[in-house]
């Protein structure tokens, strides 16, 4: 079965860990990441919501080929992506000093933008733009492609954050690599100023603090995040 824009479904959540990031300060690589289980949560039934959409992005804030890849992301994974009323995509060919975190309203048409950061494994020289990915556990390098969104957890590294889980071969070991999304320090305005660009993760998306608690009750369970370069 193949869901459009028309066939709209809201509702649902999860719980675990955090990635192990970079901030300004000397990180301890062999610190092992803390995975509890996630804890379960009772189903949700779905709305379905009826109605045209509006046009998507009428700003033409995010880049064509990001939208459409996006747009067949939803399709290809339907099964795995019910909630159609908001997705969120990364576009990995904006420089981390401006925003590239897109959430994308599928019922309004409305585009919001946001910053967050690559991995320091795909930018080694801190350019601020990643250069390569990966889905190899310890190369700190951020993922390409389509994840899940598996709910809000709070971690003992990074406290709040989102569960993501990778949809293709390019990012499936994300839970193994405990990529999610969480706020840092780096990724905050203050550090922008000071350094003209973000810091970088260990492959997580990591936002700002200030963005991250509306971010991560927005994301709830169920939504697609689409990275490319």
């Amino acid at each position: 079965m193949r869901i459009s824009r028309r066939g709209l479904i809201l509702g649902g959540s999860a719980l675990m860990a955090g990635c192990s990031s970079a901030t300004a300060s000397t990180v301890d690589l062999a610190t092992p990441l803390v995975m509890p289980e996630p804890v379960p949560t009772p189903a949700v039934a779905p709305v379905v919501l009826s109605g045209d959409p509006a046009p998507l992005d009428p700003k033409g804030m995010v880049r064509k080929e990001v939208m459409d890849r996006a747009m067949a992301a939803l399709d290809i994974h339907h099964r795995k992506i019910p909630q159609r009323d908001r997705m969120y995509l990364v576009d990995f060919k904006v420089h981390s000093a401006e925003p590239r975190l897109y959430e994308v309203d599928l019922l309004a048409g409305t585009v919001t933008a946001m910053r967050t950061s690559h991995g320091r494994g795909s930018d080694p020289e801190h350019t601020g733009v990643p250069r390569a990915f990966s889905n190899t556990p310890e190369s700190f390098m951020s993922s390409v492609g389509s994840y899940v969104t598996a709910g809000p957890n709070w971690g003992p590294q990074q406290g709040p954050n989102v569960l993501l889980d990778g949809l293709e071969y390019s990012n499936d070991k994300a839970r193994e690599r405990a990529i999610i999304v969480h706020g840092a320090d780096y990724a905050d305005p203050d550090f922008l100023e000071r350094e003209g660009k973000l810091g970088r993760s260990y492959g997580c998306f990591s936002v700002a603090h200030a963005d991250l608690p509306g971010l991560r009750e927005r994301m709830g369970e169920g939504r697609l995040l689409f990275a490319f370069s």
